[in-house]
C-alpha cells in the first residue's frame, strides 16, 4: 500500500469516527435534556410511591373502588419500583462514565 492510500483509509476511519461521535453527543444531550426536565416530576412520583396516600389509592384499586377503565401503571409496585430503580442506576452509570472519562483524560 502506497503512503496515500494509508492516509486516505486513516482519514476515511477517523471521518467516520467523527460522525459517530457527532451523532452520539446530538442523542446523549437530547437524552440528558429529557432526563433534566423529568428531575421534578420522579421526585414527585417518588414521594407520592412513599406516601400513605399512594398506600390508600393502591388499597382502594385493590377494593375494585377506582374506574375500571383508569389507567393505573402507577399502582403495580413493581413497575414504579424498577423504574425509579432504572433511574437512579443511570445517573450512577453517568457518574461513573464521568468519572472514568477524567481518569482516562478523554475529558
Amino acid at each position: 500500500m502506497t503512503r496515500k492510500e494509508i492516509q486516505c483509509i486513516r482519514i476515511t476511519q477517523m471521518e467516520n469516527i467523527l460522525n459517530d461521535l457527532i451523532a452520539a453527543n446530538t442523542n446523549l444531550s437530547n437524552a440528558l435534556d429529557a432526563y433534566e426536565a423529568l428531575q421534578t416530576k420522579v421526585k414527585k412520583l417518588s414521594d407520592y410511591y412513599d406516601s400513605n396516600t399512594w398506600s390508600r389509592d393502591f388499597s382502594d384499586d385493590e377494593k375494585g373502588l377506582l374506574p375500571p377503565d383508569l389507567k393505573r401503571g402507577v399502582l403495580s409496585e413493581d413497575e414504579v419500583f424498577d423504574a425509579l430503580s432504572d433511574y437512579r442506576e443511570l445517573y450512577a452509570r453517568m457518574l461513573d462514565i464521568v468519572s472514568k472519562g477524567l481518569r482516562k483524560g478523554t475529558i
